[in-house]
């Protein structure tokens, strides 16, 4: 054989040979766990298929593959306008998700633009109805709502908007130099109104322990008045009790002894009370029952080598009618 008919043998063997592993492997595919093949067969989408094994129509069947992971997009800054006429800038992500595969491939051809362009507008739309303060502090809420809006156009494209965060809200340059004096100036007032509270509950405490000094104070005093005033009545009522038991005759020991202590004083006038009247006859009767009660027992006891008895001459002394008290006057 010549060469020229190798060759042509060897074509006519081994080029449909190729071909044939060719359609083969073009009609058996692989689909991933996260991924799903749309498949058009002569132009219409028959469904989607996978995961695993697919066995496909060599050039009737055309598979397109969606990912069915969620995916974020990164929205550049944005130049937005709010209600009070404040020009900011905003960036921001979106998180989604196919759910429908076929819907995804079908009801939109470029799935990354078309939700840029709809998260764009919605976001000045969101921010025109919010003013400055707010769009700071109310992030959340504009998250919910641009989220809830995206959602609701993205829907019918088989993708569900999971999230939307934003990321920097950047206002002009005057506004951070007045948001900065307007938190400097909330921050001094914060601690003057901190202080002012400390130096208030200070006083306050200080006063509560004054008038908690006071009372106690002042309960001390009456309890030891009360106490005092009782030992008084112990005192006068044990004095009471004790002389209630004197007789005349003690009492009139007791006057005698006080009338010598009155004679050992240099003085040379007494004063004696008018009523004095009345303990002079009692204390002479006192000493003339004595007497006679002591010459009785004499005559009965005998004394050796006695001295003569000294007789003792009492008298009584009257006061003057119509006068107060009675004078009496010794001399040497």
């Amino acid at each position: 054989m010549s060469t020229q008919q190798i060759l042509v043998g060897f074509f006519c063997v081994f080029v449909p040979l190729i071909l044939l592993l060719v359609l083969v492997f073009s009609a058996i595919r692989i689909v991933r766990e996260y991924e799903r093949l749309v498949v058009f067969r002569l132009g219409k989408a028959i469904g989607s298929k996978g995961p695993g094994i697919v066995f496909l129509i060599p050039i009737a069947d055309q598979p397109v593959k969606v990912d069915l992971r969620e995916q974020f997009q990164e929205i550049p800054h944005q130049t937005c306008i709010t209600k009070d006429n404040v020009t900011i800038s905003v960036d921001f992500l979106i998180y989604s998700k196919v759910i429908d595969a076929v819907s995804s491939v079908v009801q939109v051809g470029n799935f990354a633009g078309a939700s840029q362009g709809i998260a764009t507008t919605t976001l000045r739309a969101v921010i025109g109805d919010i003013i400055l303060d707010d769009v700071l502090a109310q992030r959340e809420h504009i998250n919910t709502v641009l989220r809830t809006k995206l959602d609701e156009v993205t829907e019918r494209w088989g993708v569900k908007v999971t999230a939307v965060e934003i990321r920097e809200i950047i206002p002009p340059r005057d506004i951070q130099e007045a948001m900065t004096r307007q938190m400097s100036a909330e921050r001094t007032r914060r601690a003057v109104v901190t202080e002012a509270d400390g130096k208030r509950q200070a006083a306050i405490t200080v006063a509560d322990g004054d008038k908690q000094a006071v009372i106690l104070r002042s309960e001390g005093e009456r309890q030891a008045r009360i106490l005092q005033a009782e030992g008084y009545s112990l005192a006068l009522q044990t004095i009471f009790n004790i002389a209630r038991n004197i007789d005349s005759k003690t009492l009139a020991l007791q006057y005698m002894d006080t009338l010598k202590q009155l004679g050992a004083s240099p003085s040379t006038k007494y004063i004696f009370p008018m009523e004095f009247t009345n303990l002079v006859q009692g204390l002479t009767q006192f000493i003339q029952q004595a007497s006679t009660e002591g010459s009785s027992d004499a005559s009965m006891v005998m004394v050796p080598n006695s001295t003569a008895p000294k007789h003792v001459t009492t008298s009584t002394v009257e006061p003057p009618s119509g006068s107060g008290t009675g004078t009496s006057q010794t001399g040497a």
